[in-house]
């Protein structure tokens, strides 16, 4: 049984990984008539691309591929990768000329773990044409190969998680990748990746714009983009949770909320609440 994001009927995900660079690359394929979509970012250093088309003021609805990447801003160049698969396959936003894909993308900083290296196009159109709607793998996979937890004092490596949660016919998936200078803990308290030294991270100057926790959430249910908007801040809240401390002013943490609009409407409410045991769930099995 799959208890992973790619549940979400319509939902493919693919990776590109280099281990000896230890970085990678992971998309998120949605069906071809696009995903309505917004996002939550939080903390000062955030690495994204089509970020401000997700508010959900601006005209544009529906994204058609969403994009995790290392690499930093280097590794944003992995979207045009997507671009260029999705236009071969006419997929898109319409316009006059044609479809026009519309790929958000958000980064983290990997570039001190491994090799010096950075996904790029190519490597971003290798891993759209790898997705699949099987299980996500998990693990140091795809933008999940550098995440480490922990950097106050010596980074631990963490991964990429995705998780399932539901509620009767109910469900949102989760998919995370764990690169906070803080550290992960399991709901219950048990430190998962990290070192729980509380009195080192008050002496830390960790430094700045190297840290973040990406999170993508999916759920079947019909939402606008202000719905949209709302339950990514509860996958904020979520990390909060699971990560500690969480949002520090070091972090850049971001969370992308896709719905396909093809499952029936659900209450807000409980949909929140899925949201977070998705993003708890994923943020565990990705330190796990």
């Amino acid at each position: 049984m799959n208890a992973t994001l790619t549940a979400v009927e319509g939902l493919r995900v693919g990776h590109w990984s280099d281990p000896a660079a230890r970085t990678g690359v992971t998309v998120i394929l949605c069906p071809d008539e696009g995903c309505v979509a917004s996002a939550s970012f939080a903390g000062p250093s955030p690495g994204t691309r089509e970020a401000a088309l997700l508010a959900p003021d601006k005209r544009v609805e529906r994204v058609h591929a969403l994009v995790f990447t290392g690499g930093s801003a280097f590794g944003l160049a992995a979207a045009d990768g997507v671009v260029r698969f999705l236009h071969e396959r006419g997929v898109g936003h319409p316009t006059r000329m044609g479809p026009v894909p519309i790929v958000p993308a958000a980064v983290i900083y990997d570039l001190l773990v491994g090799e010096p290296a950075w996904p790029g196009p190519r490597e971003g159109y290798a891993a759209a044409a790898a997705a699949s709607a099987d299980p996500v793998t998990a693990g140091a996979v795809g933008v999940g190969a550098g995440a480490t937890a922990g950097k106050y004092r010596a980074p631990v490596p963490t991964g990429l998680g995705s998780a399932l949660a539901r509620w009767r016919d109910l469900s949102v998936g989760a998919l995370a990748v764990v690169n906070p200078v803080g550290d992960v803990y399991a709901p219950d308290g048990r430190l998962l990746a990290g070192h729980g030294d509380r009195e080192a991270w008050m002496r830390a100057e960790p430094r700045p714009g190297e840290h973040t926790t990406l999170v993508a959430l999916a759920t079947a249910a019909p939402l606008d983009k202000r719905e949209a908007r709302m339950l990514a801040g509860a996958g904020q809240a979520a990390l909060g949770r699971v990560i500690r401390p969480s949002h520090t002013p070091w972090d850049g943490d971001a969370v992308f909320v896709l719905s396909t609009g093809r499952g029936a409407a659900a209450p807000l409410a409980a949909l929140s609440a899925l949201v977070q045991e998705a993003v708890c769930a994923a943020v565990t099995a990705a330190a796990g």
